[in-house]
C-alpha cells in the first residue's frame, strides 16, 4: 500500500488538477455570460417601464434570448468537459482499486492472482509509456497506449501539449509557450514560477540580435513593468544588454546571446510542466528500476573475485548504472552458496577450500572427483578433500 500511495500520486494527482481546471474555467465562462444575460435583461425591463416602442423591446428581448442560447451552449460543452475529466479520474480509481480486491475465499484465489498479473502488466505498460513521453517518443508511446488500450490511464494528452510548445521552443518561437503561460497563468503564479519572464528576456534578447534595439526598448516597457516586484535586479542586468554588440565577450552578455538559451528555455518549460501537474522530474519507471537496482546491490557486485553471474547488478551495464545508488540495507545476513544457490546453514555447512573461497557443502560434494580432488570453480586450483575446513560464522 505505502508502495502505491508513493509512485502513484501522479496517476490521480493530474487528472484531479485537470478537473479542478476545467471546473474553475467554467465557473469564469457562466459567470461572464450570466453577467452580460443580467445586462441585456435591465435593458429590457429599462425599456418596458419606459413604454419604448414595440419593435426596440422585440429587439431586446431577441437579444436575451441570444444570450441566454449562448449560456446553454457553453453550459452543455463545459458540463461535457467536466464529465470527461471526472470519468478519467473514476477510471483510474477503479484501476488501482483492482489491486485491493482480497479474495473472498480460497476458490477465487487462483483467479485473483491471474488478475493482479494482469494488473501488473498493465502497471507496467503505464510505466513504459509515461517514460517514453518524457524522452520525446510520443508516437512510440501512443502506439502502446492504445494497444494496451490504457490511453485514459496515461498522461498523454498533457504530453502533447508540451511536445508542440517544445517544438515550438526548440524552433526559437514563444508563441505557444505564452499561451500556455496565460492558460495557466494563476497556478504558475501560486508555484512562483519565472518561465513567462525567461520568455519575455528571450524575446527582448532576441530583438536586440536583430539589432531592432528600439523594438527591444518597447517590448522591455511593455512586459517587463510586471516583473518588477521580483525581477527588479535581473531587469536591470537585462537593459544593459542595449549597450553590447552580439558578439561581444564580457560576461554574463556573452551568454544571454547564446543560442544554447533556447535550450535552456525547452528544459524549463518541461520542469515548470512537471511542477504545475505535480510530476516528479523522474519517470515512475526510472524510479522503479533504481530502487530495485539498489534493493539488490552489494559491496560484491564491485568486487572482481565476488561476482555472481545470476545477480543483475554484477552485470556490467546496469553495475556502471547502480554505482551512484545506495546499497541494499540488510537488517539479517543471509549467506547463499555461489555454486547451488542454497541457504549456507546446518543442513548446507560452508566450506573454505585452501585458497579462501566457500562454497556450502552441498557444492562440495557436486565438485568432488576421483581420489578426492576438489576443483575450485574460481580459480581452477585442485585440492583434496581433507585439506577443506568449515567455516562458522557468529
Amino acid at each position: 500500500m505505502a508502495e502505491i500511495k508513493a509512485m502513484e500520486h501522479p496517476t490521480l494527482k493530474v487528472p484531479y488538477e485537470i478537473l479542478n481546471k476545467r471546473f474553475r474555467i467554467a465557473q469564469k465562462t457562466l459567470d461572464r455570460e450570466l453577467s452580460q444575460i443580467q445586462n441585456v435583461a435591465s435593458e429590457l425591463e429599462k425599456g418596458l417601464s419606459e413604454g419604448t416602442a414595440s419593435s426596440e423591446i422585440s429587439r431586446l428581448l431577441g437579444g436575451v434570448v441570444e444570450r441566454l442560447q449562448v449560456l446553454k451552449r457553453k453550459a452543455e460543452e463545459s458540463i461535457s468537459e467536466e464529465l470527461s475529466a471526472g470519468y478519467v479520474c473514476k477510471r483510474r480509481l477503479e484501476h488501482l482499486k483492482q489491486n485491493f480486491s482480497p479474495p473472498l475465499d480460497a476458490a477465487t484465489m487462483e483467479l485473483q492472482a491471474a488478475a493482479t498479473s494482469q494488473w501488473k502488466k498493465i502497471r507496467l505498460d503505464r510505466m513504459i509509456v509515461e517514460h517514453f513521453l518524457r524522452l520525446g517518443y510520443y508516437d512510440t508511446a501512443e502506439r502502446l497506449a492504445d494497444r494496451s488500450g490504457i490511453r485514459d490511464l496515461t498522461n498523454i494528452d498533457i504530453f502533447q501539449v508540451t511536445r508542440e510548445v517544445e517544438r515550438d521552443l526548440v524552433n526559437r518561437r514563444t508563441a505557444k509557450c505564452i499561451a500556455w503561460c496565460n492558460d495557466n497563468k494563476s497556478k504558475l503564479k501560486k508555484i512562483n514560477s519565472t518561465i513567462e519572464f525567461q520568455l519575455r528576456v528571450q524575446e527582448f534578447v532576441e530583438l536586440i540580435r536583430e539589432d531592432h534595439r528600439m523594438l527591444a526598448v518597447r517590448h522591455a516597457q511593455k512586459y517587463f513593468p510586471a516583473f518588477e516586484h521580483e525581477q527588479l535586479k535581473e531587469i536591470r542586468q537585462y537593459m544593459a544588454l542595449l549597450a553590447f554588440q552580439v558578439n561581444t565577450e564580457v560576461e554574463p552578455y556573452r551568454k544571454l546571446f547564446d543560442p544554447q538559451r533556447w535550450n535552456d528555455l525547452v528544459l524549463h518549460f518541461r520542469l515548470e510542466n512537471y511542477r504545475l501537474f505535480q510530476l516528479p522530474s523522474q519517470s515512475v519507471l526510472s524510479v522503479a528500476v533504481q530502487a530495485g537496482i539498489s534493493a539488490l546491490k552489494t559491496p560484491q557486485c564491485y568486487s572482481y573475485t565476488s561476482k555472481n553471474m545470476n545477480c543483475p547488478v554484477c552485470q556490467e551495464n546496469v553495475n556502471e548504472i547502480a554505482e551512484n545508488l545506495p546499497f541494499s540495507h540488510c537488517a539479517q545476513s543471509r549467506l547463499i552458496c555461489r555454486i547451488t544457490g542454497k541457504p549456507l546453514n546446518e543442513h548446507n555447512l560452508p566450506m573454505m577450500l585452501p585458497n579462501g573461497q566457500i562454497f556450502g557443502q552441498q557444492a562440495i560434494e557436486q565438485m568432488r572427483r576421483e581420489n578426492d580432488i576438489i576443483v575450485c570453480p574460481k580459480t581452477n586450483e585442485s585440492f583434496r578433500a581433507p585439506k577443506i575446513e568449515k567455516v562458522f560464522v557468529m
